[in-house]
């Protein structure tokens, strides 16, 4: 890797109109800039991967970024309805979004297939629910046992992004707290980019910490509180009013409109 990138460079430099996107954090440090940054470069026809599409992806969508997206649980944790999501499958406004949804574990299982250079993974799921009818799974028999199993395939990234507390001189990159599937999004994906809070000159080891080597990224972009409105924990705190506040700005079209134009278009940029 080489030395760090803007984030509106690293964005223009690894992300592709039609791309498969993976835009991870789970719960915290959630790339809410580098996201944001897709949006002001109006990139088109993406699919979007992600465990818990919530705000991010309901902006997303709503600016008209989103062809496709495979997720899980999609919602505004604690909220309700992602309502540009909603708007755009019962209404194509601003347009039509294809979907494929998975469950919490099915989703881990297919970024750890995709990090392991595996075509798939297998887990015991999904069965007793009308889910295997309506998404991308296969039964499987176990060699060994017999028993009748779920394979997952492995996902297919052009490109994975995520959010950390830290990186040092050398490009390499720490996080802490919820680990989510940043590690293995980055190592499945073709390329990758990581918006850090920080740079220092040396990462030191942290109770639980995640270290991922700068020869495994394509580009790291300094980007304060670029996890906004969740959270990079020991550095920012969850914006929990935001998250409320959320569901009477994207119920409505014009609302969500003017707040995206006022807070993201016009008031973005290199953070």
């Amino acid at each position: 890797m080489s030395a760090p990138k803007s984030l509106s460079e690293a964005i223009a430099d690894l992300v592709r109109d039609g791309d498969t996107v993976a835009l991870e954090g789970f719960t915290h440090l959630i790339p809410f800039a580098a996201g944001h940054e897709l949006i002001r470069q109006r990139r088109r026809d993406l699919t979007l991967v992600r465990m818990t599409p919530d705000l991010l992806y309901d902006q997303m969508i709503g600016m008209g970024c989103a062809r496709r997206l495979v997720f899980s649980y999609g919602g505004n944790p604690g909220v309700g309805s992602l309502h540009r999501f909603r708007d755009a499958i019962e209404n194509g406004w601003p347009h039509p979004i294809e979907v494929e949804e998975h469950s919490h574990a099915g989703m881990a299982n297919r970024f750890a297939a995709a990090a392991s250079g595996l075509p798939f993974a297998v887990l015991r799921g999904y069965r007793g629910t009308d889910l295997m009818r309506h998404t991308r799974v296969a039964t499987i028999e176990c060699p060994f046992t017999g028993e009748e199993l779920t394979a997952v395939p492995a996902l297919d990234l052009d490109v994975a992004v995520v959010h950390a507390q830290e990186a040092d001189r050398d490009g390499n990159v720490q996080l802490w707290g919820i680990p989510g599937v940043q590690k293995e999004a980055v190592l499945g994906a073709r390329r990758s980019l990581v918006t850090v809070e920080r740079l220092v000159d040396r990462l030191e080891p942290r109770p639980g910490g995640v270290i991922i080597p700068g020869w495994v990224l394509d580009a790291v972009a300094v980007a304060p509180s670029g996890a906004h409105p969740s959270y990079s924990l020991g550095i920012t705190e969850r914006d929990n009013d935001f998250y409320k506040a959320w569901d009477a700005i994207a119920r409505d079209r014009d609302a969500f409109l003017a707040w995206m134009e006022e807070h993201v278009i016009a008031g973005g940029g290199d953070r």
